[in-house]
């Protein structure tokens, strides 16, 4: 039997004592913790950059209760030590490489995460690139594919198209039989979303709304998956066909709408849902995790679908990478490099 992997006593973590910019960020020496009861300790390699991040450290997003109250919501690494195992919850073994959906505090060289959150590297991925999916792949998969998976043919408009859920979309509507429509900034981030095969909408140029009606011969999209939120309400709702489904996972838009047309959402039958992964538990994300492993991770092994990593930054340069994030250039994923040393 291999040795338990040795781990040290301390960490060097991510830490902040006042909200407010990038520049907040700094590295501090901190206890490595110890699992408890159904959780696996990861020694990070690598750990996903994501806006609930920028919006935490900006003191708008306080982490739920019960939350590590450090940054950080997905890594990749290898599981160093294990707690007491949970009933109905495999653990992963120690030494095995895993991507996991934290519950915070990933910025850092060791992370608890419960062992449900866990999945496998897919085959041939780096440790940025593994960093990469949990945050992306569980927010579209449990807001587009469940609890049942779209009719094959249906038209799906993604905003943001060009972003790590809106890339991570495109894809995996297009795996599974849909047609994908996209939103984005420039002409570079369009030719990506067209790469990727979404039909792309330059918004500051066109209106979506004028497209979407010309490009569905105004039928209409199925779906939308919306981050903008008030500022695109109204127009969303006529974007959809009978029966359609606005489903809104963050407010970079406004969290208000004025002189909302409910009358519409009444005689077109609309659903509007809206969803934060964060607060859901861990028996709720395990699910999510589940159905992952299922139907999308043997795409992954297959390189069918990717994520798209825009840069990567050492640990020590967290400030840059949020700097990075929040100018909102990038295309796809920024991840951060960490060392164990």
């Amino acid at each position: 039997m291999p040795a338990a992997p040795v781990v040290p006593p301390s960490m060097q973590a991510i830490c902040f004592t006042e909200p407010g910019g990038p520049e907040v960020l700094h590295l501090e020496a901190l206890q490595v913790p110890q699992p408890g009861r159904g959780e696996v300790l990861v020694r990070v390699m690598a750990a996903g950059v994501n806006r609930p991040d920028l919006m935490q450290r900006k003191g708008l997003y306080p982490p739920p209760p019960g939350a590590c109250p450090r940054l950080g919501l997905e890594v990749a690494g290898e599981v160093v030590a294990c707690g007491l195992p949970q009933e109905g919850t495999p653990m992963p073994a120690l030494g095995s490489r895993v991507c996991a959906l934290t519950n915070g505090g990933g910025y850092a060289q060791y992370c608890l995460v419960p062992a449900g959150q866990c999945l496998p590297w897919p085959t041939g991925f780096s440790a940025e690139q593994a960093a990469a999916l949990p945050e992306t792949y569980f927010t579209v998969w449990s807001n587009l594919f469940m609890p049942t998976l779209p009719a094959k043919g249906a038209r799906v408009l993604v905003h943001g198209g060009a972003s790590g859920i809106g890339t991570t979309a495109i894809q995996l509507v297009k795996a599974f039989g849909g047609q994908a429509f996209a939103t984005a900034g420039t002409p570079e981030k369009c030719a990506l979303c067209e790469e990727l095969g979404a039909t792309a909408i330059n918004y500051r140029t066109e209106d979506f709304l004028t497209r979407i009606r010309e490009l569905t011969h105004d039928q209409g999209v199925n779906i939308i998956l919306d981050m903008i939120g008030g500022a695109y309400f109204n127009r969303n709702l006529k974007s959809l066909t009978m029966d359609g489904k606005l489903v809104i996972i963050a407010l970079q838009g406004g969290a208000k709408a004025e002189q909302a047309d409910l009358a519409r959402i009444m005689t077109r039958r609309l659903t509007v849902t809206g969803s934060s992964l964060r607060p859901r538990d861990s028996a709720n994300k395990a699910r999510i995790a589940h159905e992952l492993h299922e139907h999308v991770w043997p795409l992954l092994d297959k390189g069918s679908i990717k994520p798209l990593i825009h840069a990567v930054f050492p640990l020590a340069r967290t400030d840059a990478a949020h700097a990075a994030l929040e100018e909102g250039n990038h295309t796809g994923k920024i991840v951060l490099s960490v060392s164990a040393d």
